[in-house]
């Protein structure tokens, strides 16, 4: 079971009603569950964290993928120093990945965007001049906005966007629904089948419909309306919130996708 965690688990710091016991309930029915995020501002030892305190359910390190890790993927071997937009989370997983991470614009091999909810005029023009001088432009992801308990703000996507106008580049993207995520969630499946449970059309859907797994809409988070999806678009199962899922689970089908 792939499943996000902001809009799916809970909306900023208050849980979705009914998670924790959703995810022990698929548990006990032998799914394993591996939580995989486009949000990059906490390590994924502190996205347990934060997924054990809000839902109750005790989430470990190495059931988490995040975008953060995806860029370290991405980018390990490849570049020596990286100048961040984004928070403590993403460059403490950057500096563990073997990436070096420096203020200085002129040093930076490469601009690693990630969310930052505290970025300043500054800090953009430094990532933009970077990379108008040639260094390589890497987003954690292009999600516009995410979810919070008082509606969609401002993303990742958007300070890409911001940084994309300014250098006239494109970034190279390392989270849902891209390839290099994709490759660590297959191998931390392990090659079987799996169902992808997430909030938004574009990334946890779109991943799933990539990988030919079946996909579970919730409408807690981004999406509050299923009504304008359809073809490939439609996911094969939509419920207004992760605690109906272990109840409709069989409405999915094969039982070979459970333990996954």
């Amino acid at each position: 079971m792939v499943c996000d965690l902001d809009g799916v688990l809970y909306l900023g710091d208050e849980a979705i009603a009914g998670a924790g016991e959703a995810l022990a309930r698929l548990e006990r029915a032998g799914f394993d569950l591996l939580f995989v995020t486009n949000n990059s501002t906490r390590t994924q030892t502190a996205a347990a964290r934060k997924v054990a305190l809000l839902t109750g359910y005790a989430a470990t390190a190495d059931q988490v993928l995040g975008s953060a890790t995806a860029t370290v993927a991405l980018l390990s071997g490849r570049v020596d120093t990286a100048f961040v937009v984004g928070e403590e989370g993403l460059a403490a997983t950057l500096r563990d990945g073997g990436i070096a991470v420096t203020r200085s614009w002129q040093d930076a091999d490469v601009v690693v965007v990630g969310l930052d909810r505290h970025a300043c005029f500054d800090v953009l023009r430094d990532a933009s001049l970077a990379v108008r001088a040639g260094a390589r432009f890497v987003a954690t992801n292009v999600d516009h906005t995410y979810p919070t308990p008082e509606g969609q703000v401002p993303g990742c996507g958007a300070l890409v966007a911001f940084i994309a106008a300014a250098a006239a580049q494109e970034p190279e993207v390392a989270g849902k629904p891209y390839p290099a995520m994709r490759a660590l969630v297959r191998n931390a499946v392990g090659g079987g089948p799996a169902y992808v449970v997430g909030d938004r059309p574009d990334t946890d859907l779109e991943m799933g419909r990539l990988e030919g797994w079946p996909r579970v809409l919730v409408l807690s988070g981004v999406t509050a309306d299923a009504g304008g999806l359809d073809g490939d678009d439609r996911p094969e199962l939509v419920i207004d919130s992760i605690a109906d899922l272990p109840d409709r689970i069989d409405e999915l089908a094969p039982s070979s996708a459970a333990s996954s």
